[in-house]
């Protein structure tokens, strides 16, 4: 017998029993299973191809793609709940004025800051004179539009779907609508009002100096929320 022969290395003792009693150990750590099957490629040779590694290697790829997905769902979820709760706070906190100039100044104030945007603005059409005293008072958050006003702003003057809300970047914000504060207006989100028959639609504008806080690819479903009710608050006053 050769004295020089290399002789293997033995696992030691209080690891060899930690592995047979807990093997999940072993098979729950990526990083080990990899190390174990490059070794066990190692002693089969190059020409042998080893499908239970090729099928694991598949296995783990899929499984990483299903945990990434995890985690974007769950993101997405607590998302969405954050953007449920600040809506709920902006209508609860919308709803507190008892008279309507506190009700739209409330709009551009606390509602403004829970909801996160720079400016909001109702637009009204009419055909009262917008140098009325009453509506001067409110020139900082009500604008008062022709008849054909809204439609024509949402769409662009194209030939375009009316939605209810419409969120879009903007290189700049309309003058007529946000005042001084239309140069630094990014993106908006437009919430058309229907106060009922017999009386001209509205226009609640939401504008945000971060071009991506509003953008056409984002959900509409909270804003409808807070339209519809806005829709019923205004109804209230208009009656």
């Amino acid at each position: 017998m050769n004295s020089t022969a290399r002789i293997a290395p033995k696992i030691e003792d209080d690891l060899r029993e930690k592995i047979i009693e807990q093997p999940d150990l072993i098979l729950d750590d990526q990083d080990v299973m990899r190390a174990l099957i490059a070794a066990n490629e190692k002693t089969m040779g190059g020409n042998i191809v080893d499908l239970r590694g090729i099928a694991m290697e598949r296995l783990e790829a899929r499984l990483d793609r299903l945990e990434d997905t995890h985690r974007s769902v769950i993101a997405a979820a607590y998302e969405n709940l954050a953007g449920t709760n600040q809506v709920h706070r902006a209508v609860i906190r919308m709803l507190d004025p008892v008279d309507f100039e506190p009700f739209l100044h409330n709009l551009s104030g606390e509602v403004a800051d829970i909801l996160r945007v720079d400016a909001v603005r109702l637009v009204l059409e009419s055909v009262q004179n917008e140098d009325d005293p009453a509506i001067r008072k409110l020139g900082d958050v009500l604008h008062v539009a022709e008849p054909g006003f809204i439609d024509a702003y949402l769409t662009s003057g194209r030939n375009a779907p009316l939605r209810q809300v419409t969120l879009r970047q903007v290189q700049s914000g309309a003058g007529a609508i946000y005042g001084d504060a239309a140069g630094w207006i990014r993106s908006e989100a437009c919430l058309k009002l229907d106060f009922g028959a017999g009386r001209l639609p509205g226009l609640l504008v939401m504008g945000a100096e971060d071009p991506h806080h509003f953008t056409p690819q984002q959900g509409s479903d909270l804003l409808a929320f807070f339209a519809g009710v806005f829709e019923r608050a205004m109804r209230r006053w208009l009656s």
